[in-house]
């Protein structure tokens, strides 16, 4: 699933394409892809007729572009979405989802072979600029407003295995399966260490380790496995090869030679070096 560095890549990008143009004909080609916009697909495509985005904005994993009606058009990815920019003709993808004709010719197209991820038009919420359904979502690492200490006394705070910690939305955003493991293994921490006794400075630490690997795998475009993830011009990223821990079982721990180890973790995998990460 994509997380904080491939969406930031995709919202780059509708900043440099998507923006002062005006949304018209909007066409949805899949209902389950507006299914959480609940008045239905024909008031999805209708409040965004004639409307011009503004703005691209992103809260951890959502992206939305801003309206000039002041409502927003959310995207989550979900685990194989796409939003690309292309020419009005091109011939469509074959998971083409919705298309979003622009007034230059261009179009905006919301591609999704496995249709978890998701579109939908709503207004502001509680908070100042972002969407009503983001209301609960924390702030991410790389948000200027972002408070590490602060994050650390909530992580302590839910006594639980530090990884599920990290993949709490509500807690810290924009981190997923990838980037924790990776932060972990930096860290020297396995991902069952409980966050019960955690000491502020290892907490703080590995924050540090979760912003700089996020960091990192942004400046070449984040993390492509199947080549789902693209940015919307359709390259994919090249941070898997930067990769220490994650997707890497039995080949040897950069720091100590040691094979990395696969488990079991919430329905999905935990890789970490089991000489470096001890229990």
């Amino acid at each position: 699933m994509p997380e904080l560095p491939e969406v930031e890549v995709v919202r780059a990008g509708l900043e440099r394409h998507g923006l002062g143009r005006t949304l018209d004909g909007v066409e949805v080609l899949h209902p389950r892809s507006v299914r959480r916009h609940v008045p239905g697909a024909a008031d999805f495509a209708a409040r965004l007729a004639g409307r011009v985005p503004v703005a691209a904005r992103r809260r951890g994993k959502y992206l939305w572009l801003e309206l000039d009606s002041g409502e927003m058009l959310l995207a989550h990815l979900g685990m194989s979405g796409q939003i690309l920019v292309q020419p009005a003709g091109k011939p469509d993808e074959k998971h083409l989802r919705v298309r979003l004709p622009l007034s230059d010719g261009q179009e905006l197209r919301f591609v999704d072979q496995r249709t978890f991820g998701h579109l939908l038009v709503e207004g502001p919420g509680e908070r100042t600029g972002v969407p009503g359904s983001v209301d609960h979502i924390a702030l991410d690492p790389l948000d200027p407003e972002f408070d590490a200490a602060a994050c650390v006394r909530a992580l302590r705070a839910r006594r639980t295995e530090v990884k599920r910690a990290l993949l709490d939305q509500t807690l810290v955003s924009g981190v997923g399966n990838i980037y924790a493991d990776e932060a972990l293994w930096r860290a020297r921490l396995h991902w069952s260490r409980s966050t019960r006794g955690l000491p502020d400075a290892a907490g703080e630490e590995l924050l540090g380790h979760v912003t700089d690997v996020m960091t990192e795998a942004l400046a070449v475009g984040g993390t492509t496995f199947d080549g789902l993830y693209v940015n919307v011009n359709g390259e994919s990223g090249y941070f898997e090869r930067g990769l220490n821990a994650y997707g890497r079982r039995d080949r040897p721990c950069g720091r100590c030679g040691t094979a990395i180890v696969r488990e079991a973790f919430m329905n999905r995998s935990s890789f970490s070096c089991p000489r470096c990460q001890k229990r």
